[in-house]
């Protein structure tokens, strides 16, 4: 790109106009005032937002990013702009810059979101009290103020705000000033940012319950300590639940451990922790001002993953204050290099800086799952991606970019070793700080400290695609000892076709039963760089009953068992008390049963049999998310009605042999809730229901009461009374979690009318009540999805003639959640897979749609999938049924 163009439409960013606008621009700062003080009016639309952007510039005209209600008037160094000629959709372009130093003043209104992006505004069903915050990633600051929408472009950003006089108002930096007016209002000025990104700028407004403390960290050849302002916040409401001292207490074990590793002091002030409603995400590391989901505020009976979970996302947050803030990504195709390190580092944080044991065993199950499932997509990518527009990077926060790229960096850790690993990121803040990087940048850092070059290990790791595969070829002789032992990696990259060989450092382990238990005998290093490696050291050696490469999870690679070691885990796997490799185990068992490799029918009964062994709370709870799935998905239709049933019957005896109360009763009595939305356990759903006390001695809480209603109407028993029972308990505590499970609970009853209706109130975000938000929105989707395929066929000709519209209607996140909220994933094999109505359907819309946006494409590759692996497993699993 060379010259600027001016088109319509325009929110979608390229990478060429981003690097054009980048090579003429230096921001310096930018001060921003937003009045909020109409925030609690309901008939209120937008706030006034005025932005004033100081810059040099190498050409005489640029544009600027500002998605608007409207724009009352523009000024460049002084003199007016006329609005009219300069305004075009979400742009403003100005022609007549100095070359040199230009101050523009822009002045309009900026909409009040309920999508969670930009300014998102809530009003709580407990109080009727109004709470607002920004989410700006990737692109969604222009949605409050006009600015350089891209990460390259860095600033001092300076925050002033109105709201009233009650309200907690908060930005990324310190509040130096407030003014308090007559009419109610108040204004705060904040202190300027260091240079920051557009993206991770943060505003915070309303009645927030506020928790707060200091943090003081000694610094290496400082007299004082650096001394750090802590803050927790959540809802006025939620503030008997929120437990914000242990929250702080946590902050300042990670700064303590983030301090010590980096080496480079906490360069953002404060540290306020914000835990907002409706939040699209799990957090966002906004320095100074981090906002996680309010999911985080335990308002039921929380286990001890869930603490873990939480733990890990407080880490993972504040390894991007140095990995992401103090150094951005160029543009989006590196957004690995903040996401993937705060993956990994996130979670090395909880594992040696907290009390939590099983973060990697934690990850192992539940992360490394996410990018299996990516990976093996039609839309996989690598690591460092291609990027070309906004609407990709948006698409791009997947498991690929988070939880593969960490599973990688663990294996690089292995690979050049953790001293140099540490040593390489501390040179590479050193070096960059408040800058932008590129991978080049890391290599660079990485091949000066480990004394390697690097690039051919980046080859092999971040620039292909596809999942390797592990197996280990045994053979022994006729007294079963083995003279034989290779462990070989096999895969394909779906994106060249070329084969996967990648440098590995993992460990072999060898088990054989003892005494009941499965227990680990030998565990080796080995160093894998080609297809193949001997294994000499079970060589003479009996053959073990299991051998399992990647025994510590050290590397990224899915596993493929020899007949005698899958024999084993699914007849003993209950017996393998050590949890990282029990982890490694179970997902490898997962990916088999995805790929159609292991029967559903093999995979059901082995949960059914050994699932109750597991004691660490995230794995079993994953566990039984599993067998949810498999199940409603991947198990054959004619075995279902038996299959439920006799889970049903295994679940509830779990609930009357588990500690009352415990991580694990918990667990199984939610997933027996939901799976009761298949009409079984009708007399402990309305045991749990009755409020009474109940034979398993379980407290039932507001999450596990809301569940027990949504079975009851799923599976069609939500009679009159129910009803009118289940809606007083709305009435008698009223909240965002009880009025978005109704919605799910009257969406989910199977009947036609209600199906037709929550349908369409989904595709338009709207009920009666007039536009959905992004939550309720989700909420009654879940509901129209409880239904079977036969219920649910009629509205699919509606879908497919409408999601073209809502792609190019709603916003990114509105659009990606109606699109694949009413996919009609339930699908019940009865032809040939590929003769599947909606697969047909789906294959003809691509074919009729060939320039679709890529966006939307991927979400429909994406989901054709998924459909086509679940059909591919029910075949595998009817003609298992028929051997019988």
């Amino acid at each position: 790109m060379d010259t600027l163009e001016r088109y319509s439409p325009n929110e979608n960013l390229t990478r060429d106009e981003a690097a054009w606008r980048a090579a003429q621009i230096s921001l310096q700062n930018i001060q921003v005032t937003l009045d909020v003080s109409n925030a609690a009016e309901r008939e209120a639309t937008s706030f006034a937002s005025e932005s004033v952007l100081e810059f040099d510039s190498a050409s005489t005209e640029t544009f600027i990013d500002f998605i608007h209600e409207s724009v009352d008037s523009i000024w460049l160094n002084d003199e007016p702009v006329n609005v009219a000629d300069a305004v075009l959709d979400a742009r403003i372009y100005l022609t007549g810059l100095n070359l040199g130093r230009n101050t523009v003043r822009i002045h309009g209104r900026a909409l009040y979101s309920r999508s969670g992006e930009g300014l998102h505004r809530f009003v709580d069903p407990s109080d009727a009290q109004t709470y607002l915050y920004t989410q700006f990633e990737p692109s969604e600051a222009r949605r409050v103020f006009a600015c350089f929408e891209q990460p390259d472009i860095k600033g001092s950003y300076t925050f002033t705000l109105r709201g009233p006089a009650d309200w907690h108002l908060a930005s990324n930096q310190p509040v130096v000033n407030t003014e308090v007016h007559e009419d109610g209002t108040k204004t705060v000025h904040c202190a300027p940012t260091p240079p920051i990104s557009s993206y991770i700028t943060a505003v915070l407004a309303g009645p927030y319950h506020v928790v707060r403390d200091v943090h003081e960290q000694p610094l290496a050849g400082q007299d004082e300590p650096l001394r750090i302002e802590l803050a927790a916040t959540c809802r006025a409401s939620l503030a008997d639940d929120f437990d914000g001292e242990q929250i702080l207490e946590l902050t300042k074990q990670g700064l303590r451990y983030f301090h010590e590793l980096f080496d480079y002091p906490y360069p953002w002030g404060k540290y306020d922790s914000a835990f907002v409603p409706e939040y699209n995400l799990g957090a966002m590391e906004n320095p100074g001002l981090v906002t996680f989901t309010e999911r985080y505020v335990f308002t039921s009976a929380a286990t001890e993953a869930q603490h873990e979970q939480r733990a890990n996302t407080i880490m993972h947050e504040m390894a991007h204050m140095w990995f992401g803030d103090l150094v951005t990504m160029k543009w989006w195709d590196d957004l690995w290099l903040k996401e993937s390190f705060a993956d990994y580092i996130g979670t090395l944080a909880v594992d040696e800086g907290t009390a939590f044991s099983t973060a990697w065993t934690t990850f192992a199950a539940r992360r490394k799952a996410w990018a299996y499932v990516a990976d093996q997509m039609p839309t996989t990518h690598p690591i460092v991606a291609d990027i070309v527009d906004l609407q990709a990077a948006d698409q791009n926060f997947d498991g690929i970019t988070y939880a593969k790229g960490a599973s990688v960096l663990k294996q690089l850790a292995a690979y050049v070793g953790k001293d140099a690993f540490r040593e390489a990121a501390r040179a590479y803040f050193v070096a960059h700080a408040f800058g932008n990087t590129t991978l080049d940048d890391f290599l660079i850092a990485l091949e000066e400290a480990s004394g390697r070059d690097m690039r051919a290990w980046a080859q092999a790791w971040l620039m292909t695609s596809g999942v390797p595969r592990l197996r280990v070829e045994l053979r022994t002789t006729d007294k079963g000892i083995v003279n034989e032992a290779r462990l070989v990696q096999e895969g394909t990259d779906p994106l060249t076709g070329e084969p996967i060989v990648r440098p590995h450092v993992l460990s072999v382990g060898s088990y054989s039963l003892r005494d009941g238990t499965l227990e680990r005998t030998t565990s080796h290093r080995v160093e894998l760089v080609d297809e193949h490696v001997e294994l000499d050291f079970l060589l003479g050696q009996p053959a073990p009953e299991l051998v399992l490469p990647n025994d510590g999870d050290e590397t990224y690679a899915l596993i493929d068992f020899d007949d005698r070691s899958l024999a084993t885990l699914l007849e003993h796997l209950g017996q393998l008390t050590d949890s990282l490799p029990r982890a490694t185990c179970w997902a490898s068992l997962w990916d088999a049963v995805r790929g159609a490799r292991l029967s559903a029918d093999r995979y059901l009964e082995a949960i059914l049999r050994h699932g109750d062994r597991i004691g660490d709370a995230g794995v079993f709870g994953f566990l039984l998310d599993q067998l949810l799935a498999t199940l409603n998905q991947y198990l054959a239709a004619e075995r279902r009605e038996a299959a439920r049933d006799e889970a049903a019957a295994v679940l509830t005896t779990w609930l009357t042999r588990f500690e009352a109360n415990g991580d694990q009763q918990i667990l199984t009595a939610r997933t027996l809730a939901r799976l009761a939305r298949g009409a079984v356990a009708t007399e402990v759903i309305e045991e749990l229901l009755a409020g009474s006390s109940n034979r398993f001695g379980l407290d039932v809480d507001e999450q596990l009461r809301w569940l027990c209603w949504q079975a009851l109407a799923a599976s069609g028993r939500l009679d009159a009374a129910a009803e009118e029972r289940m809606r007083a308990d709305l009435a008698a505590k009223p909240s965002a979690v009880a009025e978005n499970s109704l919605r799910t609970a009257l969406a989910a009853r199977p009947e036609p009318e209600v199906k037709s209706s929550a349908f369409h109130q989904v595709l338009e975000a709207a009920d009666a009540s007039g536009p959905l938000s992004n939550d309720a929105l989700s909420a009654i989707a879940e509901g129209f999805s409880m239904g079977s395929a036969e219920l649910l066929a009629p509205f699919e000709t509606t879908y497919w003639q409408s999601i073209a519209q809502v792609f190019d209607s709603m916003s990114m996140e509105f659009a990606t959640r109606v699109i694949r909220g009413l996919f009609p994933r339930y699908q019940q094999l009865q032809t040939p897979v590929e003769l599947d109505p909606s697969v047909i359907a789906l294959n003809a819309w691509l074919e009729a749609h060939p320039q679709a946006p890529k966006a939307l494409v991927r979400i429909l590759l994406e989901e054709r999938d998924g459909l086509l692996r679940r059909l591919r497993a029910q075949e595998l699993s009817a003609r298992v049924a028929l051997k019988g």
